[in-house]
C-alpha cells in the first residue's frame, strides 16, 4: 500500500516515550503513516487541522486541558476524522464524556500493541470500538440529564455551556479564551448573551446557578 492511501494517524500523549512507542509500533505497518506528533491539547487541535488525519491517537489527560475537549474540537472542525482516546486507567467518567465529545473508540495504555493497530484499522473503516450497551448507556445518561435540566439551561448553545462552565469556575474572559481558543472580545458577548438568557445580571450569580441547576446523574 502506497503513503497516499495508507491511514494518516496523529499521536497525542505529553509523554514523548509514549508517542515513541506508538510511532515505533505504527512505522511496522506499511498500511498506516504517521503524520504528526503533539504533546498539548493546542498542539492537538493545530496538528490535526494542519495534518487532516484519519485517526488521532488522544491521551485523556493534557497539559494544558483534557483529551476530551480536543476530541470535540478536532471532530467538530473535521467530522470525517476518528478519534482513539487513550489512557492509564479506566474511569466510567472520561469513557462517558469521551463518547459524547465523538470518539470512536477507548483504549488502556497497557492494551497489547496489535490491539492498537486494529483499532486503528477499525475506526478508519468507520467502525467503532465502544460496547453497545455502553454506548446506550450513555445516550440514556444523556437523555435523562436533558430531561431534568433546567429550561434556560436547556437553551444555552454547546459553546455557550461551554463558556458557562468556564465562567462557573470563575474563569476571567482572557483565561476562558485561551482554554476555548477564543478571542477575548468573543467570550465577553458569549458572557453577555449568557446572563442575559438566564436572566442573570453579574458574572458572580454564574457558579451558584450553575451549581443548582445542573442535572444530577
Amino acid at each position: 500500500m502506497t503513503a497516499a492511501n495508507s491511514t494518516r494517524v496523529l499521536l497525542c500523549d505529553d509523554h514523548e516515550v509514549v508517542r515513541e512507542g506508538l510511532r515505533t509500533l505504527l512505522s511496522r505497518h506499511q498500511d498506516i503513516a504517521v503524520v504528526g506528533e503533539a504533546g498539548t491539547m493546542a498542539e492537538a487541535i493545530e496538528a490535526a487541522a494542519k495534518a487532516k488525519p484519519d485517526v488521532v491517537i488522544m491521551d485523556v489527560r493534557l497539559p494544558d486541558g483534557s483529551g476530551v475537549e480536543a476530541c470535540r474540537a478536532i471532530r467538530e472542525a473535521r467530522p470525517e476524522t476518528r478519534v482513539i482516546m487513550l489512557t492509564s486507567y479506566a474511569d466510567d467518567e472520561a469513557l462517558f464524556a469521551s463518547i459524547i465529545a465523538g470518539a470512536s473508540g477507548y483504549l488502556l495504555k497497557q492494551t497489547r500493541g496489535q490491539a492498537v493497530v486494529d483499532a486503528i484499522h477499525a475506526v478508519a473503516q468507520g467502525r467503532s470500538l465502544l460496547d453497545p450497551d455502553v454506548t446506550g448507556k450513555v445516550l440514556e445518561r444523556v437523555r435523562r440529564g436533558r430531561d431534568q435540566e433546567d429550561p434556560q439551561l436547556a437553551s444555552l448553545t454547546e459553546q455557550e455551556r461551554k463558556v458557562l462552565e468556564q465562567l462557573a469556575e470563575g474563569k476571567t474572559n482572557r483565561e476562558i479564551g485561551t482554554v476555548l481558543f477564543l478571542s477575548e472580545k468573543t467570550v465577553k458577548n458569549y458572557v453577555s448573551r449568557i446572563l442575559d438568557k438566564l436572566g442573570l445580571s453579574r458574572r458572580a450569580e454564574a457558579a451558584a446557578y450553575v451549581a443548582k441547576h445542573r442535572p444530577k446523574y
